[in-house]
């Protein structure tokens, strides 16, 4: 029989593992081997959430992004020899914005049983806080890094978010939240919603939903602070 495939939450991106739930933990704390993407940053987040002490025993299997050919379907070996493994993403929830969707694919089509765990969610988390719609959203990940193709994707998202009523969420990788930001400002109509959720979990947890307008009046500083943002009606 085939072992199982767990889907681990990490933190997202302090160092509190409180917000990692019991069950979650005990889960992980019975695994010996783990599909990674950053094997040091991993095995810390193993032992301080209970794995301390194993640590050297257990085997992690690397996620190479640049790989031409990943060959996600051979880190499964132990899963396929009736061993239990689990999957953790760098932050948050593993599979949502990152490369382990790929490894859950190749679960599923060797018949390895996948199994989600619970743990946070920057984007539900976002969502949840911002006071927008929350019964019609849609989530882009990372839009273009190219000024005028972001600035471009963003005109679209708000004119079907203000047309249809539906949350538009994206994120960016911190160091350019600010760009991110300015276009938002530069591009957005005056009433539009625009809603910034950063920091989540965090002691430095930041949460505000307003008009463009007002943001225009006083932007923050989100530089190098993971963020979510929305767009809403």
């Amino acid at each position: 029989m085939n072992g199982k495939l767990f889907l681990i939450p990490n933190t997202l991106g302090g160092e509190d593992t409180s917000v990692i739930p019991q069950h979650t933990a005990e889960t992980a704390k019975a695994i010996k081997y783990f599909i990674v993407e950053n094997e040091r940053n991993a095995r810390r987040y193993l032992s301080a959430i209970g794995l301390k002490g194993r640590i050297r025993e257990l085997e992690l299997f690397l996620i190479d992004k640049h790989e031409r050919r990943p060959k996600y379907g051979a880190m499964l070996a132990p899963a396929l020899a009736g061993a239990d493994m689990g999957l953790i993403s760098e932050a948050g929830c593993p599979s949502i914005a990152d490369p382990g969707e790929e490894v859950v694919m190749a679960a599923h089509k060797q018949k390895i049983e996948v199994v989600p765990l619970v743990g946070p969610s920057s984007i539900m988390m976002a969502l949840m806080g911002s006071g927008l719609n929350a019964e019609q959203f849609a989530f882009s990940a990372y839009l273009p890094i190219d000024q005028r193709k972001r600035e471009d994707a963003i005109s679209r998202l708000e004119a079907w978010a203000l047309k249809t009523g539906q949350s538009q969420i994206f994120m960016e990788t911190p160091f350019r939240n600010n760009q991110m930001l300015d276009s938002l400002l530069r591009v957005c109509q005056n009433e539009t919603k625009l809603s910034l959720a950063c920091d989540l979990t965090m002691k430095t947890e930041y949460i505000r939903t307003k008009a463009i307008q007002t943001w225009r009046n006083n932007p923050p500083n989100l530089h190098k602070r993971p963020c979510i943002f929305i767009v809403g009606k």
